[in-house]
Order: structure tokens, then sequence, then C-alpha cells
């Protein structure tokens, strides 16, 4: 069993930041090479995974969020963490953190979106 829990989602004006964070619970069964990441999800679109790491610490982003938004962890807290900086009006969506196997076709950020996710928390950003 992978048991995800975010926190930090609220609401921002554009160009400011916000930091998710996602306590990760993780049995011993699961416990193997596992994709760390996290998607965006807002109504009527299909959910996308925005940036992820793989268990040797390689991450990996997608094209919207590079260069503005930072995926990192903390073994020792078993936290996961999104900063987000300079956010946009259009970065408003559910934010899930995810975790999947290592798959070998395709980077971190892009194969979550096919495994555990949380509960999900709100970010809204205002213009």
């Amino acid at each position: 069993q992978v048991h995800l829990v975010e926190s930090g989602g609220g609401s921002v004006q554009s160009g400011g930041s916000l930091r998710l964070s996602c306590t990760v619970s993780i049995s011993e069964r699961e416990n193997r090479r596992l994709c760390m990441g996290w998607i965006l999800h807002i109504p009527g679109q299909e959910p996308e995974g925005i940036a992820g790491i793989s268990s040797n610490g390689t991450t990996s982003y997608a094209e919207s969020v590079k260069g503005r938004f930072t995926i990192s962890q903390d073994n020792a807290k078993n936290t996961l963490y999104l900063q987000m900086n300079s956010l946009k009006p259009e970065d408003t969506a559910m934010y899930y953190c995810a975790a999947d196997r290592e798959r070998d076709w395709a980077p971190c950020q892009k194969t979550i979106i096919f495994g555990y996710r949380g509960q999900g928390t709100q970010v809204t950003v205002s213009s």
C-alpha cells in the first residue's frame, strides 16, 4: 500500500509562490523503485503529470512548469515537496501527490499518472 497526504494548497495572487507537501507512507511490499511526483488536474481536462522524481533523484518536468516549479524530497521525513514560483492563473487546479513504479520508457513526470494518488489539494491563482 502507498498512502499519500498532500498539504499546502491555497489561494495566491499571480506571481506569488506556494509550497506543497506530501507525506508518504509505503508498505514493504511496495518498497521498490518508485517514481514520486505531482499531478495537476483542471476540471474538464485530463490529469497531467507536471513534476516527477525517480529513486535516484532524477527530476523531470512538464514544459508548462519548467523553470518555475521545483520538486524535491526529504527521505528522512518521508516527505515530497513541490515549490511553485511565478504562479499564473492557468496553474489553478487540484494538485495530487502521486507514486508509481519506475518505468523504462518514460520519465517519472509522465508515468506517475498511472499509479497511486493522494486526495489532492486545491491551488487557486488570481490575476
